[in-house]
């Protein structure tokens, strides 16, 4: 599991685990987005949801995740879970399954962070992120791969990523002593070059007991 606040690089080191170690990337976002626009009946259930301007029940995401794992047991969650319930629901569903897990902490100051996401843009047809100071396009604007637009998302604002930053430190930290009590954790020093993070997490995943790892 990667847990960090927005802009900690998460995704960015999920893709290079994804395509070095053959791990499957899950970020609960991209999921829900992908069950709505394919109208699966758990897309159409959380869309019932969001018209109705309420929030997706954890319940609901932990069975998102779940159809997810039913056909890989090698994955890296990212962004998820954000809350204590969901966490306990997680982890009770990896018990069902009999896999282990480990908790990936991205450690980076806000105010690097506010840099970070500002600057941030992205591939709306495949995810793929860039930034226009630490990890640019070879052309602005324009995406490496498939030569398409780049777009800035909205709650990628100054004054929105403060708002963001702020609601995590209140959420997460409860969140961030459980998996530390649970002794199933590696801190990550996210403020370095993505080469320098990527070896980090690599150097200590290792130190975990061996298995299957969500």
């Amino acid at each position: 599991m990667f847990l960090g606040p927005p802009g900690a690089g998460k995704g960015t080191q999920a893709k290079i685990l994804e395509d070095r170690f053959g791990y499957r990337q899950i970020s609960t976002g991209d999921m829900l987005r992908r069950h709505r626009s394919e109208k699966t009946a758990l897309g159409l259930e959380a869309q019932g949801y969001m018209d109705a301007g309420k929030l997706v029940p954890d319940d609901l995401v932990i069975r998102m995740v779940e159809a997810e794992l039913a056909n890989v047991e090698n994955v890296i969650v990212d962004g998820f879970p954000r809350t204590l319930p969901q966490a306990e629901a997680f982890e009770a569903l990896l018990a069902s399954k009999r896999l282990k897990s480990v908790a990936v902490i991205f450690d980076v100051d806000n105010s690097v962070l506010i840099e970070r996401i500002t600057g941030r843009w992205s591939n709306p047809r495949t995810g793929r992120v860039y930034h226009e100071k630490f990890n640019p396009p070879k052309v602005a604007g324009i995406d490496d791969e498939d030569g398409g637009p780049l777009v800035q998302r909205p709650d990628d604002a100054a004054d929105v990523v403060a708002k963001r930053l702020a609601e995590y430190d209140e959420k997460t930290t409860p969140l961030i002593a459980y998996f530390e009590k649970s002794g199933a954790f590696v801190h990550v020093n996210a403020l370095g070059a993505i080469a320098d993070v990527t070896r980090a997490i690599i150097a200590k995943l290792p130190d975990v007991d061996s298995g299957s790892a969500a």
